[in-house]
């Protein structure tokens, strides 16, 4: 018996040792835990919960992204100019619960009509809402500066507080306005970009969300032990651009100028680096101011014409038709043709010059300077429908550019595929000279493009660099989408335009000191029944030809005058002398 009692007495002894030894081992990985709780709470979470204990602005920025800016770069890259960003204004509310009776209300009513403005009707509006006085939150302004915020908290006005908000400021107003875009709103309130920049690249601006989950006690307070779930808010994208600040006001300006000058309804430009695809202005007139995007009379205004509104380029086109048959060898700039006023291209009706005029005997090169409509209808039947057709697909039309802003258009090359015969018919024979097909002036100035560097197509793009929220930078290369001519054609084709500026019709587009290339174009608009009395006038050229530092259309639509060659060729002459001064490119005539 003794013996038994011996090993029972043992085996509760180590029973009571092996569950001392498991309860310390709980309680040792009970208290580890808590101190590793205890060290994320206090040490490395400390910020993130004393501003959820304080309701502050910390947690609004931890669960809210801040929108990317969008900037300019002056020429050199040296320094930056903010054209879309956030900045803090206030809407100003009363607590009506700490204004005791009307004669106090009627002093802060007038204190607020000194500051803002008011006249007898707002000022009695605003006496009402401040004697409600159990109301703790009456809105009064939106949107109220910072140094309206501190000349009104100086006056220690009772029951007058107020509530910091973000908002998309665009420090330069109208400038580049279709390019940037505005952030309104959608269905449910929501910030949303429009238009532009803003719009395409709304969800890398605008950033993600942050997200908070946690345990509430039966108060509604939180219960930091009890574990959450919380991902911060990533902000969004910084945007950099190719636009130069100063070429992108001077040239719209100029551009306005001549636009009332003429009584064109709508006018647009753009200015490209040939070489890498670069836009350095880009102007869509008439603009708005994007801080106040909804007092425009019609919201065309947002359109941007440079790559929203395709048209009928007319004789801006011919250069593409001309540039085809020189590099497939069946033309070169001084075959001639006979010219009898008209020539059947297959329609209805003949297809005679403007103003029905008769040239006779002309070179491939009179043909383009004095835009010779028969002249182009040789060189596309001597070219051939499919091989012409396959270069305006080379040249980039029918289809997208990819230039990286909101509604982009692809105008329309359609006709060229109306007849599948291979032989000229009417659809070819007009699309020589710039009708029955669209384009937009992005398109047209690509395609000029490909002349001016050497027969590339470059990719056209606005986008200079994206910097993220981390300090990653991602910068824009340049891209060719392919090779369109040889550097033999476009130098043939250089030396052409050329001549138009100097020897013909082109001839307000001159800058005195430099050799330019160029082309005009006066296109009739079509209309339901047929085309209409209405025109499209533009100018597309480059210079200096024998190192291109821009390459710029002109376009203008219904100019109270004539022809493209009294409106939108001297326009480009004055801006295209405008860039040499300011690239301080040298004379080179």
């Amino acid at each position: 018996m003794k013996h038994i009692y011996s090993r029972t007495n043992r085996t509760l002894q180590d029973f009571h040792e092996v569950r001392i030894r498991v309860l310390s081992i709980i309680c040792t990985g009970a208290f580890l835990s808590i101190m590793v709780r205890l060290f994320i709470l206090m040490i490395i979470e400390h910020g993130f919960y004393t501003a959820l204990a304080s309701g502050s602005h910390d947690l609004y920025a931890e669960l809210f992204p801040a929108r990317g800016s969008i900037y300019l770069e002056s020429e050199d890259g040296m320094e930056q100019f903010s054209i879309s960003l956030n900045r803090d204004l206030y809407v100003m509310f009363a607590d009506t619960r700490e204004i005791e009776d009307d004669e106090t209300a009627e002093v802060v009513a007038e204190k607020l009509a000194e500051v803002f403005g008011y006249d007898d009707e707002k000022k009695i509006a605003v006496f009402l809402q401040l004697n409600k006085r159990s109301d703790p939150y009456e809105p009064i302004e939106q949107k109220v500066e910072e140094d309206i915020v501190h000349k009104i908290g100086e006056m220690n006005l009772k029951g007058i507080h107020f509530i910091s908000m973000p908002h998309r400021f665009y420090p330069e107003g109208n400038l580049a306005a279709q390019v940037v875009g505005f952030l309104g709103k959608d269905d449910a309130g929501n910030d949303v970009g429009r238009y532009g920049l803003e719009g395409y690249w709304n969800k890398e601006l605008a950033g993600s969300g942050g997200f908070l989950e946690g345990v509430r006690s039966a108060k509604g307070s939180w219960i930091p032990l009890a574990g959450r779930l919380f991902e911060p808010a990533q902000d969004g994208v910084d945007l950099t651009l190719t636009i130069d600040r100063v070429l992108q006001y001077k040239s719209c300006e100029m551009l306005r100028t001549r636009q009332e000058e003429y009584g064109a309804q709508t006018a647009s430009l753009i200015i490209m680096d040939p070489k890498t695809g670069a836009i350095h202005a880009m102007c869509s007139l008439p603009d708005f101011d994007p801080n106040n995007y909804g007092t425009v009379e019609s919201a065309n205004a947002y359109n941007n014409t440079t790559i929203f509104t395709p048209y009928e380029p007319g004789s801006v086109f011919k250069p593409v038709a001309m540039s085809a048959a020189i590099n497939e060898d069946v033309l070169n700039p001084e075959s001639t043709f006979v010219d009898n006023g008209s020539t059947d291209g297959g329609c209805t009706k003949p297809i005679q010059n403007a103003d029905f005029k008769t040239y006779g005997l002309q070179t491939m090169t009179g043909v383009l300077e004095h835009s010779i409509n028969t002249g182009m209808v040789y060189v596309v039947k001597t070219l051939g429908k499919s091989s012409f057709r396959e270069y305006v697909e080379r040249f980039g039309f029918g289809v997208k550019t990819g230039i990286e802003l909101d509604s982009e258009s692809s105008g329309t090359i359609q006709s060229l595929y109306e007849n599948k015969k291979n032989s000229v018919d009417c659809y070819t024979a007009t699309a020589s000279f710039g009708q029955g097909l669209t384009v937009t002036p992005l398109q047209m100035v690509s395609a000029f493009a490909v002349i001016a560097n050497g027969g590339s197509l470059m990719e056209p793009y606005i986008v200079k660099k994206v910097t993220y929220p981390n300090g990653k930078v991602e910068e824009t290369k340049p891209k060719e989408i392919r090779k369109v001519l040889e550097k033999r054609t476009s130098q043939l084709v250089s030396g052409m335009l050329v001549r138009v500026i100097d020897n013909a019709e082109g001839s307000l587009a001159k800058v005195p000191g430099y050799y330019i290339a160029g082309k005009t174009g006066t296109a009739q608009i079509a209309g339901p029944g047929g085309y209409t009395n209405d025109f499209n006038h533009s100018f597309v050229g480059f210079g200096p030809v024998d190192d291109p530092k821009f390459v710029m259309i002109v376009k203008f639509e219904k100019p109270r005058r004539a022809y493209a060659s009294t409106t939108a060729a001297p326009t480009f002459a004055e801006i295209a002398k405008f860039i040499m001064q300011y690239y301080h490119v040298e004379a080179d005539r």
